[in-house]
């Protein structure tokens, strides 16, 4: 297998189509056969149906895994992660969608250093606007600004003179990693029910001796639902806290990452201007 990719569905017939469609016209172009698994998370929607006329279509490429619950971000991606077989491991959100130019590009990053485990896309919201999918390690103060002001922050970023660099972790929207990466790094820690999911696998990643790479000259879409994001609260939003806290815990570390990248080693994140 060339490319493993690995989707996780909850309620997303709105995005999963496109999602797909673009996907396979990607992966179809590859003289090697990639494997698509679909992680279905007990949705109520549409979005069974969905899998089950592209399983059709597509019998030796889509892989179905059905839960008949949420079983959350952690569980549900390490099911199929245990069943890849490509050299390539990508992972991609239900409302991602990127094509073949953009996966040549993350594909030749990841290949230019054996030291490189991640790479990572631009990430633009379905209306094209540009969005913030890199950062720092967070901090409770770093979240609390990024929930407050992030509309404020993304337009403040010059788009025009974004540039390729390291970075401490990427949302989980569109990575694509190596599969020795994947190996050494593990799977995601399933205390976790749903976020910061994301983070705790960067530092994992860079616990393993790999770095994680921005590269804004590949582009996808992220047509996010953003769950957690807004005043009103929901499950989400406690179980990002309660993640977050964790994590936190996990790492020792709460107001400053300075003493969590001593212990990888890590020089300070690269702003560049990947933010």
């Amino acid at each position: 297998m060339l490319y493993s990719v690995v989707i996780l569905s909850y309620n997303s017939e709105r995005t999963l189509k496109t999602c797909l469609e673009s996907l396979l016209r990607a992966l179809t172009q590859y003289s090697k056969l990639s494997e698509v698994f679909i992680v279905e998370n007990g949705s109520v929607d549409n979005s069974k149906e969905i899998i089950a006329s592209f399983n059709e279509k597509y019998p030796l490429m889509i892989k179905p895994i059905l839960f008949d619950e949420n079983t959350g971000t952690t569980v549900s991606r390490n099911t199929a992660l245990r069943q890849v077989s490509g050299k390539y491991v990508l992972v991609l959100d239900s409302d991602a969608y990127i094509e073949k130019d953009a996966l040549d590009t993350l594909t030749e990053t990841l290949d230019s250093s054996s030291d490189i485990g991640m790479v990572c896309p631009q990430l633009r919201y379905g209306d094209g606007r540009y969005q913030i999918s890199t950062d720092e390690f967070p901090t409770l103060v770093k979240k609390l600004k990024r929930f407050l002001s992030l509309d404020s922050m993304q337009k403040s970023v010059d788009t025009d003179n974004l540039t390729e660099c390291d970075v401490d972790y990427a949302i989980s929207a569109c990575w694509l990693l190596s599969r020795e990466a994947l190996d050494k790094a593990g799977y995601f820690d399933e205390n976790i029910f749903y976020s910061p999911e994301d983070v705790d696998y960067c530092i994992s990643m860079w616990k393993s001796g790999f770095r994680i790479r921005y590269v804004p000259s590949a582009m996808a879409i992220h047509d996010a639902q953003e769950l957690s994001r807004g005043f009103k609260l929901s499950f989400f939003h406690f179980s990002h806290l309660a993640g977050l806290f964790y994590l936190f815990q996990k790492h020792r570390y709460f107001f400053t990452p300075r003493r969590l990248r001593n212990r990888l080693r890590k020089p300070i994140y690269e702003f560049g201007n990947a933010l």
